[in-house]
């Protein structure tokens, strides 16, 4: 993931486990109070073990075991530089509860720690979500893609819990690789790419119609990688054409009418002919290419 430095504007603190934190002006109404954080990071559980940083970084609390410098280093210039960027792109509120995000500093610690704390072991080497400990648990050596994809399923939970799972899906995994520009967080091109264009070759992908309809068991199901491709790289050209900001506000806005958004991607394509325009769509994407090496 790539990003800028970002200036560093929200309330945060360091705490050893178990510390008292002391007292700072709470943020706006619209986020949780500081002093419910801090409560919530005197009482975080499973509690870290000895080594590990907790700091809070609103609204989420970080608790990471590499030295304290780069826990929050990683708390500002990826969870406080995303949250503020998905705020102003997306979402007026905070998440549904708060989030502890475990930043293991390796895969060591990562494959080690994470069963003991969590009671399994890790299904991904990147990271997921702990739905029963409202934890993100991460392998922060593998980057911040996988932390950022998280972080927005936790906004979209406290903003738009009925979102439709091909866009909730969409949405986060575009931020699995992004940047600044503008002011503003942009996906960009990532690994997804090679395979949704094989899949597109091979006439394979799902047509949007039948993407947008799918429930969460048929999504996440033996084409989900696929599925996944094709959201995000939706979402993608939504973004390129300066159009997603208003889908995600147009679809939150027409949520009982049409639960699986088509007809508000329709409306925000300005009702193109869709087999028309899914040929467009997909002469766009077979003709973008992964960044070099490097970049």
């Amino acid at each position: 993931m790539t990003m800028p430095a970002a200036a560093l504007v929200a309330a945060c603190m360091l705490l050893a486990p178990g510390a008292i934190l002391a007292g700072a002006e709470d943020p706006s109404p619209d986020h949780f109070p500081l002093g419910e954080l801090t409560a919530h990071a005197a009482m975080i559980s499973p509690r870290p073990p000895p080594g590990f940083t907790i700091r809070i970084e609103q609204p989420f609390v970080v608790i990471g075991d590499e030295p304290a410098a780069m826990v929050r280093d990683h708390a500002t210039r990826i969870v406080r530089w995303a949250s503020d960027r998905l705020r102003q792109e997306y979402f007026a509120k905070d998440p549904d509860r708060i989030y502890d995000i475990w930043l293991f500093k390796d895969k060591e610690s990562y494959d080690s720690q994470a069963p003991s704390l969590f009671g399994a072991p890790p299904i991904s080497p990147y990271g997921y979500c702990s739905s029963a400990q409202h934890a993100l648990v991460m392998n922060i050596a593998t980057g911040g893609g996988t932390l950022v994809h998280e972080m927005t399923h936790a906004f979209m939970r406290g903003n738009f819990p009925a979102c439709p799972t091909w866009f909730n899906e969409g949405l986060a995994s575009l931020y699995e690789q992004c940047e600044e520009r503008h002011g503003r967080i942009a996906g960009g091109i990532n690994w997804r790419l090679p395979g949704l264009q094989t899949a597109l070759r091979a006439g394979s992908a799902p047509a949007f119609a039948l993407l947008t309809s799918l429930p969460a068991a048929d999504y996440y199901g033996i084409n989900t990688g696929v599925n996944y491709g094709v959201a995000r790289y939706l979402c993608y050209y939504l973004q390129e054409k300066g159009l997603l900001q208003r889908f995600y506000r147009d679809v939150v806005a027409h949520q009982e009418e049409d639960p699986s958004g088509y007809r508000t991607l329709q409306a925000v394509l300005g009702n193109p002919d869709m087999a028309a325009f899914r040929m467009e769509w997909e002469a766009y994407v077979l003709a973008l290419a992964m960044p070099a090496a490097g970049r």
